[in-house]
Order: structure tokens, then C-alpha cells, then sequence
């Protein structure tokens, strides 16, 4: 899997965040409904208890009117779960009145569970009821001075408050995993679409990277586009740095040639003389070396400019054709194997110069065939780009490991009968390394030397 995307990083923050906020909500608003029902079941249970105690305050009234204002059937249905009971507490025996639904039962009494009196003087608590069912229970005491003390007591089923909870919870549970998926659902389009303009970002630089492209363009989201400006600015500035160098290089060749054209035309004048032999011998190793770094700067200042590809199936095709006219009177046959889709991340010149070394060295020393495969690798590990694979095989006599040693190094040659300066491998070196390339030499499955070049690809 690949690593964690920022996209993939929101998502799941979003994700984390809404289940907590709604979970945190539903428990909240679930403990508000059910203390709402709480409430509202007490007043009822305090309307019937206002009625009995005002009924036990008229005493006068018939036996067979009395508590007939509740107008509660349930309080007539046995073990009903909905009761009254009105207890005398200033005689010795307890005198007990209860509602039909109570038959011959008898409720607690919230004193002895530890309910604390209210202002309004009521008691009210959940108690177990006779017939195990929970019941929330209110009580009053009440003393009629002469007419007796009593406690009134009126209990109903609490299932009642525990349904409508329910009820509503799973009411609440729907609502809310609908709206988390909603909200989930907008979470993935916002991500997906507000971060769009980053992922093109993006891919807008991997393209000016590789060299499909040498600016971002297109429109961007007022937050993103000084992103866009900004790096714009950044490519322009690299570029103008870049040919800032190359001109100070151009001037500082131009400024070395001319006082060293004047001491070796000065020296050969007086060829004979020991003095000037030493200075033409000098000047020509100052020529070397400063054609030498002048060449490195320019080769280093053109690979800092970001987007330069070069197809590299048309360049060796090229370089077949040349190297085929310039060693036809050897009869060398010179046969490539190219990928079409193989590109070089740089420019063509420095390729036709590292590729032509290559090739005219094994032209040279090839008895009759010269092979040339073009490849591209992917890369081998993890934050590596893809390779480039330019392999030149000759047919000839190959060379010792101590003699591909000395031929690396800069102006050293085999043969003297074989035309050449001795500095054409070495340029190959140094110019794929500063390409974060490489070179290699071994045998060629053909006979002779095998020259693999390294190449940063597209």
C-alpha cells in the first residue's frame, strides 16, 4: 500500500471527528429527552398526588365519592402497575387505603430508600413494584392537625419512561447515521475535489520534471494560485541564473583564449629555444585544463535547467549514420537495438557526445561489427528515478582490467597508431557524472569491449 496521502489523512481525521461529535451529541441529547420524560412523568404523578391529598383533606366526603376525581382506569386494574396508597402515621397500627390496583399489596416507602424531602415537600424516587416491575414513586406527608397525620404515596410503571427513551434513541440513532453518512460523503467530495488542485500542482511539476512541460499552467483556486505564481517565479529565476552562467562562461573562455593564443604564437617564434619548447608544452596544458573546466561548467549549468528530454532512438540513429561515413573505408557494421520510448532527462548534445565517444572508440578498435542496445530500466528502489541503459559492444581485441583502468583516465591511450587525443572516455566519465549517471567497462558477449553508459531517463 502506498504510503498515507494527505488526502487519506483528512479522510480519516474527518471520519474520527464526525463519529465523536455525533456520538458525544446523541448520548447528550438522549440524557436531555429522557430527564424531559422524567419531568413531565412527574408532574403527572404529582397531579394525582395533589388530588388524593386534597381528598384525604375533605373528610366529610361519602366513602363511595372519595378518589374518584383521578379518573385513571388503570388505578382500578389490578397489579396494574399505576397505584395510590394513603397510610396513617400518628396511630400505633397503620391504617392503609389503597387503590384497587394495588390488591393486597403495599408500596414503600421513600424514607426508608434514602429519597431526600423537596421544597415543595414530596419525595420522588424509582422503587421496585409488586410485581417486580420498576415504578417511579412520589410521596407527600401530610397532617391535618386533629384530623390525623398520613402519607400519601402514588406510584407508576416506569416503563413508560424507559419506552419513550428507547423510542427516541433509536429515532436518534437513525437520524444521526444518516447524517454521518451524509456528512462522510461531503467529507470524501470536499477532499477529493478541494485538494484536486494540489494533485494538479503536482503532476503540473513532475511533467515540467520530466520536460512535457516548462511552466504550470491553467487556472487555479485563488488559495492555490500564488502557489502556482510562486513557482512560476522560482522556474523563471532558475533560468535566467542558469544562462547568467553560461554567458560568464562564453566571456571566460573568450577572455583566456586570446592571452594564450598570444604566448603560444610568441613561443613558436622562437621554436628552438629550450624556454619556449617549456612554454608551448605549458600552454598547451593550461588549453587542456581550461577547456577542460570550462566544458564541466557548461555541461553543469545546462543540466540545472529543469525540463530538458531528448529522445534518444533518434540521436543514435544518427550517430549509426555518422560513425558509418566517417569508418566505411574499415568496413565496420554497425547494428542498434533502440527502445522508441527511451528518453534522457538532458540535452541532446551532451548525449550525441558521450554516445559518439562511445561508439567511434569501438569503430576504432571493432573488427568487423559494432552492436548498440538502448534500454530503459525502472527504479530499482524507492525515491530513485528510471534509468537509462546505453550498451556499445565491439568485436575486437577487449582490454584488461588494468588497461580499462588507464583508459578512463584522461589522455591515456593503448595504441599512439590509432587517431585520437586519449580524452574521449574520460569526457564520457566526467560528463555522466555530472548527469548523476555512469560508465562502465567489461566484455562484450560479441568478443570485444562492452561500454555500458548509465543515463538519468524520463
Amino acid at each position: 500500500m502506498r504510503r498515507n496521502s494527505l488526502a487519506t489523512r483528512l479522510f480519516f481525521s474527518a471520519t474520527a471527528w464526525v463519529v465523536v461529535i455525533l456520538t458525544l451529541t446523541g448520548f447528550a441529547l438522549s440524557s436531555v429527552y429522557r430527564n424531559a420524560t422524567e419531568r413531565a412523568f412527574d408532574r403527572r404523578l404529582n397531579l394525582y398526588l395533589r388530588n388524593l391529598v386534597a381528598e384525604v383533606a375533605t373528610p366529610d366526603e361519602p366513602p363511595d365519592h372519595q378518589f374518584q376525581s383521578l379518573g385513571e382506569p388503570l388505578f382500578e386494574l389490578p397489579l396494574s402497575g399505576w397505584y395510590w396508597q394513603i397510610t396513617r402515621t400518628d396511630t400505633d397500627k397503620a391504617e392503609v387505603r389503597a387503590s384497587r390496583s394495588l390488591w393486597d399489596k403495599k408500596l414503600p416507602k421513600l424514607e426508608d430508600k434514602g429519597a431526600e424531602l423537596t421544597a415543595a415537600g414530596v419525595r420522588v424516587a424509582y422503587v421496585d413494584g409488586p410485581e417486580g416491575q420498576e415504578l417511579r414513586m412520589a410521596e407527600r406527608p401530610v397532617d391535618l392537625g386533629t384530623d390525623g397525620k398520613f402519607l400519601v404515596s402514588v406510584a407508576g410503571d416506569a416503563s413508560e419512561i424507559d419506552e419513550e427513551t428507547r423510542s427516541f434513541d433509536y429515532y436518534l440513532g437513525s437520524t444521526f447515521t444518516a447524517l454521518g453518512i451524509v456528512l462522510l460523503l461531503t467529507t470524501i467530495f470536499q477532499v477529493r475535489f478541494g485538494l484536486a488542485p494540489l494533485k494538479r500542482i503536482s503532476e503540473a511539476i513532475a511533467d515540467i520534471r520530466s520536460g512535457r512541460a516548462e511552466r504550470l499552467e491553467g487556472v487555479f483556486p485563488v488559495e492555490i494560485a500564488p502557489l502556482a505564481r510562486e513557482t512560476n517565479a522560482l522556474i523563471d529565476a532558475n533560468r535566467e541564473i542558469v544562462e547568467r552562467a553560461r554567458t560568464h562562461v562564453g566571456n571566460l573562455a573568450h577572455a583566456i583564449k586570446t592571452p594564450l593564443s598570444v604566448i603560444v604564437n610568441e613561443a613558436s617564434a622562437h621554436g628552438i629555444d629550450p624556454f619556449a619548447a617549456k612554454v608551448l608544452e605549458q600552454a598547451d596544458m593550461m588549453r587542456d585544463q581550461v577547456a577542460r573546466h570550462l566544458e564541466r561548467a557548461r555541461i553543469a549549468a545546462r543540466v540545472t535547467i529543469v525540463g530538458t528530454v531528448t529522445e534518444v532512438a533518434p540521436a543514435v540513429e544518427a550517430l549509426q549514420r555518422t560513425m558509418g561515413k566517417i569508418h566505411r573505408d574499415r568496413s565496420v557494421t554497425i547494428e542498434v537495438k533502440a527502445d522508441p520510448k527511451a528518453n534522457f532527462r538532458g540535452e541532446r548534445q551532451d548525449l550525441e557526445e558521450m554516445v559518439g565517444n562511445l561508439v567511434d572508440n569501438a569503430c576504432k578498435w571493432a573488427t568487423a561489427r559494432v552492436f548498440i542496445e538502448v534500454m530503459s530500466e525502472r527504479a530499482a528502489e524507492r525515491g530513485e528515478g528510471p534509468m537509462l541503459r546505453i550498451i556499445v559492444d565491439d568485436d575486437g581485441r577487449g582490454l584488461s582490467a588494468a588497461e580499462r583502468a588507464q583508459v578512463s583516465r584522461r589522455g591515456q591511450r593503448l595504441d599512439e597508431s590509432k587517431p585520437g587525443s586519449g580524452l574521449g572516455l574520460s569526457i564520457v566519465v566526467d560528463l555522466a557524472a555530472l548527469y548523476g549517471g555512469s560508465l562502465s567497462l567489461s566484455d562484450a558477449p560479441i568478443g570485444g569491449l562492452r561500454a555500458e553508459l548509465r543515463l538519468p531517463a524520463v
